[in-house]
């Protein structure tokens, strides 16, 4: 009798036991959005804080300033 010899793929091996997803991505990703958040919303009461003169001198009105905070968010 011939013996088979093969060998299976590695991506085809399914563990026996099943893997739950760790906390700790989460938490980082959690970190990251908040700090995200923390630096845009300085980001605008420092643009509330100027005046109309100032924000025209960089190019903003009062009503962009909410709507713009993002893309001038110091990271």
């Amino acid at each position: 009798m011939h013996s088979l010899n093969f060998t299976i793929p590695a991506r085809n091996i399914r563990s026996s036991r099943r893997t739950r997803p760790s906390l700790f991505p989460a938490a980082i990703t959690a970190a990251r959005w908040l700090a995200r958040k923390i630096n845009e919303r300085r980001n605008l009461n420092a643009l509330m804080e100027l005046s109309d003169e100032q924000l025209k001198d960089i190019g903003l009105s009062r009503g962009q300033t909410e709507s713009d905070v993002h893309v001038y968010s110091r990271y």
